[in-house]
């Protein structure tokens, strides 16, 4: 083969007639183009699918090994021009950057200080960012990317992604903008968010079914509410504003679908994990996340509860109580859990904005009232001193109410008498679970709606461990933090079981008898104990 030097190269070229070597130049930048189209490709499958998908905001992968990471890159570097390819730590990006340099290239246009920043042409930057505590996500706010990819996305506390989802938009009218949520099935209560914001793909006993890849229309409401509508177009808002629908979907993906892996041993490594692991990461969103560490209240006995519930109460059993999360303006909603006996009513909320803060103690107490029967019991959480407005119109119009504060000392113990409680908080989520242990005699009679919010209000709260043999709860403020937001529904179904009378069903109370004599219900109907005297002798 012949050879030529880079000067012979260079003096040939400098020959040539303005005209021709335009023509060549032309033809080299043609190249670079195509060089550039085929720097990344995805695998056939699942990923193409979800590459050329046209939704505004899609949900992709379900399983270990589906490509997740790469789709975030491989649309950063061709479909976009501004991304921000996001972990929830830095110290998670590592490997997202390395692969991102392998399909650069080289380490040309690289700045690692933080926020790491990837120049890959003169008008197309990639940005890797993290925000590891919420409030952390607020860094990025006005600085606008046509493409939000956010790789294990349930690691993230919802309010974090709707804010950052806040910040996608484009200059360029030809440019196209979207999210990406690649993601593994949650593993902690923070990450069930996701279930709710795609939920016709999902949620099991969500109505109309959604297919893979198949788009849905939604347009978020005034409150902040996702509503899902027919298909694209305007939508009125009841303050008047018109806003236009977005399109979602959700595409699966699994190592079966990425040949890189397929070829490899990494299914045999994905089998060899450990129960509940394994099937918790190829079960697709469909099987409940592990346990923390510590967790108080097991999340199987919580499914268990919704499985138990009706939508109607028993037959014959009363409203015993009214638990209450009270608002403080801002952002946190009014919220009552209403319970018959062990079932509780969907939970009533009312927003934060519904509320005329000039009266809100009037109209809170006006609201309880209005659904409140049979004089049921009324508690209302006094935590910051927001419900003590509603807590004195109560009491001047003679609703039997009591307050609850959770900070405060408590002298009870635990069923077997063995541990005591740091405080009132800590007493009333523990007997809450001790009321939900299946293995209590009769099993557990609290039945629960299907709220996703509840369940991860009541999976996240967690045990701290001390030597002193008292049952201590992880401060609210750290909780609140976790999830992003505040744990209204698990505290209003809580001090509604600790407030107010129960009952037991004859056949359960002769079983209770038998294990514990004179202290247990004999009676063959069920009982219910209503008032305040029903609260100082609880059913044991």
């Amino acid at each position: 083969m012949q050879t030529i030097s880079l000067d012979d190269l260079t003096a040939r070229l400098n020959r040539l007639p303005q005209s021709e070597l335009q023509q060549y130049e032309e033809r080299v930048d043609q190249y670079a183009t195509q060089a550039n189209i085929m720097r990344w490709q995805p695998n056939p499958g699942p990923q193409l699918a979800a590459y050329d998908n046209p939704a505004d905001e899609l949900l992709f992968g379900g399983e270990p090994g589906g490509g997740k990471s790469q789709l975030c890159l491989g649309l950063a570097f061709q479909a976009h021009k501004r991304s921000l390819v996001m972990r929830r730590k830095y110290g998670d990006l590592d490997r997202l950057i390395e692969d991102a340099l392998l399909i650069n290239g080289s380490r040309a246009g690289f700045n690692g200080s933080p926020p790491p920043k990837l120049r890959v042409g003169p008008e197309q930057v990639i940005d890797f960012g993290a925000a590891q505590y919420v409030g952390d996500e607020q860094s990025w706010m006005g600085k606008g990317h046509d493409l939000l990819a956010v790789d294990e996305a349930t690691h993230f506390a919802e309010n974090q992604i709707r804010f950052l989802m806040g910040w996608v938009r484009s200059e360029d009218p030809e440019q196209r903008t979207r999210v990406v949520l690649a993601t593994n099935p949650p593993l902690r209560p923070e990450g069930l968010w996701v279930i709710k914001m795609f939920a016709p793909w999902l949620d099991s006993k969500y109505p109309f079914p959604a297919k893979p890849g198949e788009l849905r229309w939604y347009y978020c409401d005034a409150d902040g509410i996702d509503r899902w509508v027919d298909g694209p177009g305007s939508y009125e808002l009841t303050d008047g504003r018109v806003v236009q629908a977005k399109s979602r979907t959700y595409i699966p993906s699994s190592i079966e679908d990425n040949p890189f892996y397929v070829r490899s041993n990494y299914r045999k490594q994905i089998d060899a994990m450990p129960e509940p692991y394994r099937s918790l990461l190829t079960g697709g969103f469909k099987t409940q996340f592990q346990d923390a560490p510590y967790q108080v209240i097991p999340t199987a006995w919580v499914h268990a509860a919704i499985d138990r519930w009706t939508p109607r109460p028993p037959e014959g059993i009363p409203m015993c109580s009214i638990g209450c999360d009270a608002s403080g303006g801002g952002v946190d909603p009014f919220v009552m859990a209403i319970r018959h006996g062990g079932w509780y009513a969907p939970f009533v909320e009312i927003l934060a904005k519904d509320i005329p803060m000039d009266r809100a103690g009037h109209f809170c107490a006006g609201q309880i009232v209005s659904y409140r029967r049979n004089n049921a019991l009324v508690c209302i959480d006094l935590g910051g001193g927001y419900g003590s407005s509603t807590y004195e119109r109560l009491k001047e119009n003679n609703v039997e109410v009591s307050g609850f504060k959770g900070a405060e000392a408590s002298t009870r113990r635990t069923k077997d008498g063995l541990l005591g409680f740091r405080n009132r908080r800590s007493e009333v989520y523990w007997r809450f679970r001790e009321a939900l242990d299946p293995s209590q005699p009769g099993g557990s009679q609290i039945a629960l709606p299907d709220d996703p919010l509840l369940i991860a209000d009541l999976t996240a709260q967690a045990q701290v461990p001390h030597e002193d043999k008292v049952i201590t709860l992880e401060p609210k403020e750290d909780v609140t933090k976790r999830l992003g937001r505040s744990t209204d529904r698990g505290d209003a179904a809580v001090i509604a079981w600790a407030t107010g009378p129960n009952y037991v069903p004859g056949s359960i109370a002769l079983e209770r008898y038998n294990r514990y004599g004179e202290h247990g219900l004999a009676r063959k109907r069920p009982e219910v104990l209503m008032g305040r005297m029903a609260y100082k002798r609880p059913v044991r």
